[in-house]
């Protein structure tokens, strides 16, 4: 049998940890990695960022779309570093180290692993995170491949943007982009077949499959007076939300704004017959960051204002508002219906 048509069953733990671990690269921050009972970490400031999170089949990804296109696991290898790589990023932090632990069936092709490997390289590197490497994992048997990623990160002695700083007077402010990826998830579960989609409709899918959070954007963020921050990964709406409960205040999101971060979510929604600005309130997975500055603040390089801070009256409730108006909270939800 060739090597291309191999399962992990197939192989030991270790024989199968080895092809993994050449795959993987490293960092100065991670002074022990791969091979002991624990990871040795660097923590610059001597505070420590961490953060967890789980994708499982069928339900954070699917090994095969309505449209035909076939998950890989450069894909899901990819996507895992992206959605931690971005936790630590909207604390206004860079990552250091990741460690991992993947789940799989028996009959899982090698290969599916060996891409995986190299795609969780690729997205740390690719997505800007060079100082930052795998120091470890587990491997384990399932009867689904669940992949959970924890991260460490460092603030290198600034302190950590929360939540809950937002005031009333702040420029409300966003890096990166929101419904790209619920786009793409929508042209996946489509009918219409991955080889007939053109560059823009395959660029939507690849934001969902392959999302690029502006990893350089938190510290810059940081450091630039930023009074709360979050990513958002579950949709502008929710997790504006979020931060508008957090911090005591409502969100007043530009609708001018918002209908320019639509525009290039036409490629999927005239096709679909979707309202495009149901995927910028209600879609997940970008990972950008949402961001407050003081009103006297100049963005930083890649900020876009989005709306203002505002102040709750007594009586009301914090939440998120569009020109005024209260918005209906939509977004993702674990444990939704």
């Amino acid at each position: 049998m060739s090597k291309e048509q191999q399962t992990v069953g197939e192989l030991s733990e270790g024989e199968l940890l080895a092809r993994i671990f050449p795959r993987l690269n490293h960092s100065n921050s991670v002074l022990l990695g791969p091979g002991d009972d624990a990871a040795v970490v660097a923590a610059p400031d001597g505070r420590t960022l961490i953060s967890i999170d789980t994708q499982t089949q069928d339900q954070d990804f699917r090994l095969e779309w309505n449209n035909g296109y076939r998950t890989t696991g450069y894909d899901v290898g990819w996507k895992s570093a992206a959605q931690n790589l971005s936790d630590i990023n909207a604390m206004g932090g860079t990552a250091v180290s990741l460690v991992v632990s993947l789940t799989m069936p028996p009959g899982t092709p090698v290969q599916w692993v060996v891409d995986f490997a190299d795609g969780l390289t690729a997205g740390i590197v690719g997505l800007g995170a060079a100082d930052c490497s795998v120091a470890g994992g587990d491997l384990g048997r399932g009867r689904e491949i669940a992949v959970t990623v924890a991260v460490v990160g460092t603030m290198h002695g600034l302190p950590a943007v929360l939540r809950s700083g937002a005031r009333p007077g702040d420029i409300l402010a966003l890096a990166g982009t929101v419904g790209r990826a619920a786009a793409g998830l929508a042209l996946l579960e489509s009918t219409i077949p991955v080889g007939k989609l053109d560059a823009a409709q395959r660029a939507l899918m690849d934001s969902q499959c392959r999302p690029q959070p502006p990893l350089a954007a938190g510290p810059q963020a940081a450091k630039a007076g930023a009074t709360a921050m979050m990513d958002v990964s579950d949709g502008l709406l929710r997790d504006g939300s979020r931060l508008a409960e957090a911090s005591g205040v409502a969100l007043d999101l530009d609708p001018i704004a918002l209908k320019a971060l639509a525009a290039p979510l036409e490629a999927a929604s005239a096709p679909l017959g979707r309202d495009p600005m149901d995927w910028i309130l209600g879609g997940g997975e970008d990972h950008g960051l949402l961001v407050t500055f003081p009103a006297d603040v100049q963005l930083p390089s890649g900020f876009t204002a989005i709306g203002s801070i505002q102040a709750v009256a007594e009586g009301q409730h914090s939440g998120v508002r569009i020109a005024g108006m209260p918005a209906d909270t939509v977004g993702w939800d674990h444990f939704a219906d």
